[in-house]
């Protein structure tokens, strides 16, 4: 597992914003975006050629649910129904405020699901919050690997 943060959004705008707000906190984890479900799920799972060392997941997802191509919750239950991802920190960071998203996004395996808060004062403070926790306070789980 890398130190990088994979960030799935589709939105310049809230890229931008989440990549401010990460580097106004302090986070200096490389931080890798793409920007539709396809290209979240190539890089999760090495179709992806230019992501660099093959084999290497990143720290933490942060997964936008309003994606192209394929959404976020298909992108979730993906992600949780391969053994090689399946104890993978996925974030949900969404604006949507529907219970049925909250429930599902839970339901399909996600750790945490964060509203995207519309200041920027208030956005800055909660990417700060999930890069402390993710980062640097929570124990990754070890790497699964087969018996053979």
């Amino acid at each position: 597992m890398s130190n990088t943060i994979l960030l799935v959004e589709d939105n310049p705008s809230d890229e931008k914003l989440t990549l401010l707000a990460f580097k106004n906190c302090g986070v200096s984890n490389e931080i890798v975006v793409v920007r539709d479900g396809v290209a979240a799920l190539d890089h999760l799972f090495g179709t992806d050629e230019a992501r660099g060392a093959p084999g290497l997941l990143p720290a933490l997802v942060l997964l936008d649910l309003m994606l192209p191509k394929i959404n976020g919750l298909e992108v979730l239950r993906r992600i949780r129904a391969n053994e090689r991802t399946s104890l993978l920190p996925v974030v949900v960071l969404t604006a949507s405020k529907e219970e049925e998203d909250i429930a599902r996004s839970y339901t399909l395996g996600a750790n945490a699901y964060v509203r995207k808060p519309v200041g920027f004062a208030e956005f800055a403070q909660a990417a700060k919050t999930l890069g402390l926790f993710w980062l640097l306070l929570n124990e990754r789980a070890p790497t699964l690997s087969r018996a053979k």
